[in-house]
């Protein structure tokens, strides 16, 4: 049953057993996995069924690190949250998302990735992991190239190591989250009420701040009213969980489980952006990459394939894992040899100008050193375009290649956070702020990555791999998937999580978090899979604790 918040009278109370804040991918999961129980179930979701301008304003907020979306526009405030931004397009008229699980190595504690590891490994995520696939249609569970591969469709590139491998990804519907599993949830579940148009704006405790009494809820309109449970889940993102937590800090100074100055930190996105050709040895290679660059249906299936390193290899060389889409493309010469764009040939463009505008810039010392630091870098550019100019390659007939779709986990950094700043949005909330940080592992590990890849290609004689970063200068078009995770991330130590093994808040018996802001990692998986998978796990815990 839907009920519209802006009706709700002034102060009334809302007595339910589990509330839900969120209905987005893991809000609509846990509601899901409730339909049927014997408690009842409340699910406060901010917006309506359809996008409204006024709420999705509350979004808005600053952005002060690596340049990224604006936050309005990276989150979808309306009942199915991320899904109804999923836009791949996988047939019959159908919109979807990637959808993989994280790999084991992802689980655990990497000597060297800084704050890695999560409670438990893979195994135990397995059997949620084979519910979730069931949940979002994607079966069989196997994600083995073997079983996805059609002879003369979706063969795979025929390396012969053991150093990189191609790897399976499943397509999930859009329309399951937006129609199927909204009416079974709105329509047919009589242990349900969801409330649109119902913006949680506190998190009421007792004054030991280890239990939750109840809910503050606003509409814009004007009306306030409560909400109590026995227990609260908080499913809104990876931004604005931990605003909430931030914001509600009647008894805790600094927030809710922030007592260790956890919240809001380590924000992770994946790293998404192009850069790198492959050029295959010859043409019949060229006509036989269709499980790379484009959606195939197999068993009933969308699927398409990319490139990883294997587990060994990211173990030996100490690597961030990624996974690389291959793209075609026609391109010409000079495409496959771009400028090296580094911070010595930076700092010369600057200096040049400066010396054609006859003044010298702010930190000229800095920029001298840059380019004496790194001057083979700049040799390499004036030997590139000599070339290029001597061998005419801008005439050249063009090429037909691969531009590199890279997609990469990103070092767990606990500068990298979300947090409030002064102004305050409709509601008098103060907004967020969020300051996403990037390190030079993230890059030089993509580069190496590549590396391997282009030595294993050649190997192979499969032709070769144009590299274009040469340090760790973030490529231009770096952006994110608007994968918001780890500002409250889980660990079974308070001092090193905002959650524990449960997705329990540290400290607080009944106020637990679901969704991507728990990862302590991001793995190169879409998350989507992963949080179904939790969203289960926690749901099963609470039937146990309400049983």
């Amino acid at each position: 049953m839907i009920v519209d918040a802006r009706s709700v009278p002034e102060n009334e109370m809302i007595e339910t057993d589990v509330c839900i804040v969120g209905a987005g991918v893991a809000g609509i999961i846990l509601a899901r996995e409730f339909i049927g129980q014997k408690f009842q179930v409340c699910l406060l979701e901010s917006g309506d069924l359809m996008p409204d301008t006024a709420t999705q304003s509350l979004y808005e907020g600053k952005n002060t690190g690596h340049p990224y979306y604006p936050l309005d526009t990276a989150r979808a405030r309306y009942f199915g949250g991320s899904s109804n931004y999923w836009d791949i397009d996988i047939g019959n008229n159908n919109l979807g998302v990637r959808l993989r699980p994280l790999e084991q190595i992802d689980f655990e504690e990497r000597a060297w990735i800084p704050y890695s590891g999560w409670p438990f490994g893979k195994a135990h995520l397995e059997p949620f992991y084979k519910r979730a696939q069931s949940i979002c249609q994607i079966e069989p569970c196997a994600y083995d190239t073997e079983v996805w591969e059609e002879s003369g469709k979706t063969a795979r590139l025929p390396l012969t190591g053991d150093r990189v491998q191609t790897v399976i990804f499943k397509f999930g519907s859009q329309d399951l989250f937006i129609r199927e599993f909204r009416n079974a949830i709105t329509r047919r579940a009589d242990n349900l009420l969801t409330f649109l148009y119902a913006n949680v704006i506190e998190v009421e405790t007792t004054e030991t701040a280890q239990q939750v009494t109840r809910l503050r809820v606003a509409c814009l309109q004007g009306n306030t009213f409560w909400v109590s449970a026995k227990f609260f889940i908080l499913a809104t993102g990876g931004i604005e969980t931990p605003r909430l937590l931030l914001l509600s800090n009647r008894i805790q100074e600094a927030g809710l489980g922030n007592q260790h100055d956890l919240v809001g930190r380590f924000f992770m996105e994946h790293l998404h952006f192009w850069s790198g050709i492959y050029v295959p040895s010859d043409a019949h290679i060229l006509q036989s990459m269709s499980l790379y660059n484009r959606i195939h249906i197999v068993h009933e299936v969308p699927i398409i394939g990319k490139l990883a390193l294997t587990e060994k290899v990211l173990r030996h060389e100490k690597l961030l894992n990624q996974n690389i889409q291959l793209i075609p493309r026609v391109l010409s010469h000079a495409e496959l040899y771009p400028s090296i764009v580094s911070k010595a040939t930076h700092s010369l463009q600057i200096l040049r100008s400066a010396i054609h505008n006859g003044a010298m810039p702010d930190n000229w010392e800095g920029h001298f050193k840059n380019v004496a630091a790194n001057i083979d870098h700049v040799f390499m550019n004036v030997l590139r375009k000599f070339k290029r100019k001597a061998s005419g390659s801008f005439n050249k007939p063009l090429i037909n290649a691969f531009r590199l779709a890279n997609m990469a986990e990103q070092v767990p950094n606990p500068n990298s956070r979300v947090s409030l700043v002064a102004e305050c949005d409709q509601l008098g909330q103060r907004r967020v702020q969020l300051h996403w940080q990037l390190s030079s592992t993230d890059i030089l590990s993509v580069i190496r990555t590549q590396q391997i890849i282009d030595q294993e290609l050649r190997r192979a004689h499969l032709g070769r791999l144009y590299i274009h970063l040469k340090d760790e200068t973030p490529p231009d078009d770096l952006h994110g998937g608007y994968h918001h995770m780890g500002t409250t991330r889980m660990h079974i130590a308070p001092q090193k999580g905002v959650v524990n093994e449960h997705c329990r808040v540290h400290g607080m018996a009944n106020l637990f978090i679901a969704g991507p802001s728990v990862f302590p990692t991001g793995g190169y998986a879409n998350p989507t899979l992963t949080i179904v998978a939790l969203a289960v796990r926690l749901a099963d815990h609470l039937k146990h604790l309400m049983a």
